[in-house]
């Protein structure tokens, strides 16, 4: 896999390295020493999925420590413009994102470290989407900002009136106005 680093440090993109011939394709979608050896060490307990249609705007989520998680996502169908945004106070890049399309036929994956608020748009009619965590989900630990914060200023590249949220995301804090957020001198992976 190619590793490619965005503007912020530790969240990066993943480009598998695709066999194809008349067949088909195939591509390891995931290796733990790789993955170890050239972007961190992390120990994955939890994979999901989701289905989701058109418009679906999943996000700004992230868990609190002690139950913090990395995430590494990536499209099965479809295509999603996924964001990562760092909530890490006192960082140089504080409050800045990464955003990247993520397709069913570029393949890619995103890794989003402890750390970052997490969101998704679907960006075609139908979408699956995968990722792995390296810490349970604790409902307890839940956190969340506005998917629309001026501040944080994110393309979600689907026209207003198109957007679908849940009843829970429609109702989360802006960015300045959030009660809690990581500490960037914090060692989130101890």
């Amino acid at each position: 896999m190619e590793v490619i680093k965005t503007g912020i440090e530790g969240v990066v993109i993943l480009e598998p390295r695709l066999f194809k011939d008349e067949r088909g394709y195939f591509f390891e979608s995931w290796s733990e020493r790789d993955f170890n050896a050239q972007v961190r060490t992390v120990r994955f307990v939890q994979d999901n999925e989701s289905k989701s249609g058109y418009g679906v705007v999943r996000g700004l989520h992230f868990q609190k420590p002690p139950y913090a998680q990395s995430k590494l996502v990536r499209v099965i169908r479809g295509a999603v413009l996924d964001v990562a945004v760092d909530i890490r106070r006192g960082s140089p890049t504080f409050g800045r994102h990464v955003a990247v399309e993520l397709t069913e036929d570029n393949h890619r994956q995103f890794f989003i470290p402890r750390g970052f608020a997490h969101g998704f748009s679907v960006l075609t009619p139908e979408v699956v989407f995968q990722y792995k965590c390296d810490n349970f989900y604790a409902p307890q630990s839940e956190g969340a900002l506005a998917w629309d914060d001026p501040d944080l200023g994110i393309d979600w590249r689907i026209p207003a009136g198109k957007i679908i949220l849940s009843e829970k995301d429609k109702h989360h804090p802006r960015l300045r106005e959030a009660g809690w957020l990581f500490d960037y001198k914090d060692d989130l992976y101890l």
